[in-house]
Formats: structure tokens, C-alpha cells, sequence
């Protein structure tokens, strides 16, 4: 058996484990600060529940099992975004085919603004990983369609980076019309996410993106 380290943080560790019937990635909390182990459990017990949700779902990582500290997800092969740079169009059709399968799922990712999470996969396919902020939701009620209209929101700035002329008019409304809660967010939020995890915790959102995403 092979162990690769791809993260180590505050919260913990992930590695990509290759035995002799194939790949898989475990995310383990043992190592996390003692300070943090119960936060870092807690959004490691809600990635399990939303990779359950997600079972069978193509183009998310399918969850092999959940224990107290490690969780163990299937491994996807490919480069994050920003390293693919995705330029056919037929990308970002399945990657909305994609939203949508997982919104009529309940799911909503909530993390998507970061091209880390989105993979350009081996075959030219998306997927989406990294679900330890999304939720789910039965009734799929107001709060969740508003969260769901900021993952499509969130996906068409990628295709905005990467293929603006492929945006249609709705698209471009969209993009222009960010929900309150979005505002709220980016205005009051946002910085003190940032100090807290980049000044307090000294933690970055992209740190270890690369291995992560050629890996995971």
C-alpha cells in the first residue's frame, strides 16, 4: 500500500491511499489542533452525509465510509481549473448538468467561487469536490434556492473567465444580479473569514491546491 500526503492543516491531514484494488482519498482528523479536532469532525460527519445524499452521482467523489476520526471517498483523477483551463464548451454544459443533478439532490456545494473544487477530470469531464461546506436540504425551500442560485452564480464566473463568449443573455443577468445574501456576505463576512483563517489560523484556501487537485 502507497500513501501520499496531499493536506495537512489545523484540521487534519488527507492522503491519497493506493492499494492493490485502486485509489481512494482519506481524510483523517486525528492530527487536527486540539483546539479545532471538534470542528474539524464535525464538517468531516458533514461531508459523509452530503457524499451520501450524492450516492451515484456521477462526477462527485462517492463515499466509502465515515468512522469516528477518518472518512475514506473514492479518488477522481484530474487537474483543478485553474491548471485545466477549460476552453470546450461541452465542459461547462455537463458541469451545469452536473448543478443541476446535485441541486435536484437537495445539495447545494456553497463552496464553489474556489477553482480548487472544480476538476477538469482525465476525460475532459467536471467534477465538483471538497463538500465540507455544502448542505442538504428535503424541502429545498427558500433558503436552499437562494444558495442554489450562488452555486450557478459561482459556476458561470468560471465560464466567464474561461469562455466568455459562450455566456448567454440570462447568464449575463445572473452574473450581475448577486442575491442580498450574497452582498451581505462580501461585505461584512468575507473579511472577517479572511483575518480569522488567513491571520488567526494562518490557513489559505488554495494552500496544497495543486497536489490536491491533481490528486483528488
Amino acid at each position: 500500500m502507497e500513501k501520499l500526503l496531499l493536506k495537512k492543516d489545523l484540521f487534519g491531514e488527507v492522503w491519497k491511499i493506493v492499494a492493490d484494488d485502486g485509489a481512494f482519498i482519506l481524510r483523517d482528523t486525528r492530527s487536527a489542533r486540539w483546539w479545532l479536532a471538534w470542528l474539524a469532525r464535525a464538517l468531516m460527519r458533514r461531508e459523509a452525509k452530503i457524499l451520501a445524499a450524492l450516492d451515484g452521482v456521477q462526477g462527485v467523489p462517492q463515499l466509502l465510509d465515515c468512522e469516528d476520526v477518518v472518512l475514506r471517498r473514492s479518488f477522481l483523477s484530474g487537474v483543478p481549473l485553474y491548471q485545466g483551463r477549460p476552453e470546450d464548451a461541452a465542459f461547462f454544459k455537463a458541469a451545469a448538468r452536473l448543478l443541476r443533478r446535485m441541486h435536484t439532490a437537495g445539495v447545494v456545494h456553497n463552496d464553489l467561487a474556489k477553482e480548487p473544487n472544480i476538476l477538469l477530470c482525465d476525460d475532459g469531464s467536471p467534477a465538483f469536490i471538497d463538500f465540507q461546506l455544502a448542505s442538504w436540504s428535503r424541502k429545498r425551500g427558500r433558503l436552499f434556492r437562494t444558495a442554489a442560485r450562488e452555486d450557478i452564480r459561482h459556476l458561470l464566473k468560471h465560464k466567464r473567465t474561461y469562455r466568455p463568449d459562450l455566456l448567454t443573455t440570462r447568464e449575463r443577468s445572473i452574473l450581475n444580479t448577486p442575491t442580498t445574501a450574497a452582498r451581505i456576505w462580501m461585505s461584512v463576512f468575507k473579511p472577517v473569514y479572511l483575518f480569522v483563517t488567513r491571520s488567526l489560523l494562518k490557513w489559505s484556501d488554495r494552500e496544497g491546491a495543486g497536489d490536491r487537485g491533481k490528486l483528488d
